[in-house]
């Protein structure tokens, strides 16, 4: 999921209470200062104060109103008319809210006009506000920012049709920057070299002769290399749960999200890291400067682990396999790092592409406590406020490391990788590291808030076990 799409998105809440709040106070206006008041003297008064108190309310409660009638479900190409029609059901529903408040509390307001041209208001308010929403995000798509680039696999009308529909609507958002005729070898080979240098974001398979095993090959090869994969309706049954039907040139087109984080899951998570991250900051302050000063007391070097043995800035990768510049508490002697792979690698006791040596000689004294209790880790925080990382997800890797996955551990790239996951409060650091794999592939696809919610509460007792051979 594009991050314009999900920005977008998010908007159309604050968007949609202004547009409410709009409304309210034009009705307010147009019943208490204009000829109407002449037309039809006014018995209900009430001042502007205490009516925008109450519209703020009411508007509030329309929000979650909206949300039920589809309102804020995250889908490409919405058409207007479908978008007025969701708006009009969430509007009805919000009608209803109030009519239920005055009936059941008897206080609120008793000008049935103000309830009924607030309705209409609000109906023409809000579609008004979604279409400046819609209008500056294809506007934006027609200069090629936030548009999804797209590989089209297929070679029949329906390929044809849908490259067709792009190439000529490049309001829709999307653009085509490959177009493969076959699925072999070579045009997997050059999608991968796609892949690599980040060309592209989404592969739509559009060809119904090609047989199940064919497709399925190339729907595993988009989740290994993290693109999203739509495909035309009737070439194959759904292969996830988490599946989504879009109409693209006519034509019923299923897209298979990749996670359930694919949309507001993403939203929701990141305002939780952010929240989360702050919070935690702030309660492990104390620790963290305490912390600082023993690495410094105990040992020559910097507080912080951010180079490596070369002065490269130490990095790990993320999220689509994206690199980004890593720190924590230096827990080892300086200049130490690239032992791992030289004198120290054949005390290495993982299998896969991790390295793991138990009773480390490189590390310090306090090096040794703070890594048993995690606390090494806990600038981490840091990199979850700045979005390089979540709260909760796969561990982060060295770009070696994550250069020798195979098959299905190339999907662990599929979100930000995370302070604490599934598999640390599992096993830590002693499961291997396929077990450890299939129980973070688990989470990114079973992904919901409760999850997060669950790990993190049994997280605690997890680091008050302590890691074994540090």
């Amino acid at each position: 999921m594009k991050r314009s799409e999900l920005l977008f998105s998010f908007l159309l809440i604050p968007v949609d209470y202004s547009m409410v709040m709009l409304a309210a106070v034009g009705v307010y206006f147009l019943r208490y200062q204009t000829f109407l008041t002449d037309v039809r003297p006014v018995v209900f008064e009430i001042s502007l104060a205490e009516y925008s108190r109450i519209a703020a309310g009411v508007a509030l409660l329309w929000l979650p109103a909206f949300a039920l009638a589809g309102m804020y479900a995250i889908q490409r190409n919405r058409r207007y008319a479908g978008e007025l029609a969701r708006v009009a059901v969430g509007c009805s529903l919000g009608l209803i809210e109030i009519v239920l408040f005055i009936f059941f509390r008897h206080e609120l307001f008793g000008s049935r006009f103000i309830v009924l041209a607030g309705y209409g208001a609000a109906m023409a308010c809000v579609f008004c506000g979604r279409v400046l929403i819609r209008s500056i995000q294809r506007a934006l798509y027609r200069k090629n920012i936030g548009s999804r680039r797209v590989v089209v696999f297929g070679d029949g009308l329906t390929a044809h049709r849908l490259i067709q529909s792009f190439r000529e609507d490049p309001d829709a958002g999307f653009r085509v920057v490959r177009h493969f005729r076959k699925l072999d070898e070579a045009s997997l080979g050059l999608l991968e070299n796609i892949s690599k240098h980040g060309q592209a974001d989404m592969v739509i398979h559009a060809e119904p002769n090609h047989g199940r095993r064919e497709i399925t090959r190339l729907y595993e090869f988009c989740r290994e290399h993290h693109f999203e994969f739509s495909y035309a309706a009737d070439v194959l049954e759904a292969t996830s749960a988490h599946v989504e039907v879009t109409d693209i040139a006519g034509m019923p087109v299923v897209h298979v999200k990749r996670t359930p984080l694919d949309g507001w899951g993403r939203i929701v998570k990141r305002l939780f890291d952010i929240i989360g991250s702050v919070s935690l900051l702030v309660l492990f302050s104390p620790l963290l400067a305490a912390t600082a000063i023993l690495i410094k007391l105990d040992s020559k070097g910097p507080v912080f682990f951010t180079r490596l043995d070369d002065g490269v800035p130490q990095r790990r990768i993320g999220q689509d396999g994206r690199a980004f510049r890593y720190f924590k508490f230096r827990s080892m002697r300086a200049g130490t790092h690239l032992m791992r792979y030289h004198e120290l690698s054949a005390l290495n006791a993982r299998r896969g592409p991790l390295v793991k040596i138990p009773d480390d000689p490189r590390v310090t004294r306090v090096g040794k406590f703070i890594r048993r209790f995690s606390i090494d880790e806990l600038p981490e925080f840091f990199l979850v406020f700045l979005g390089r990382m979540s709260l909760v997800g796969p561990r982060p890797h060295y770009p070696e490391e994550v250069a020798k996955y195979t098959g299905y551990q190339k999907r662990l790239l599929t979100i930000k990788p995370g302070i604490t996951g599934l598999a640390q409060i599992s096993g830590r650091s002693d499961l291997d590291f396929d077990e450890e794999a299939r129980l973070d592939m688990f989470y990114i696809e079973n992904w919901s808030f409760w999850l997060d919610m669950q790990i993190l509460l049994r997280t605690p007792w997890a680091v008050f076990r302590g890691r074994k051979g540090v």
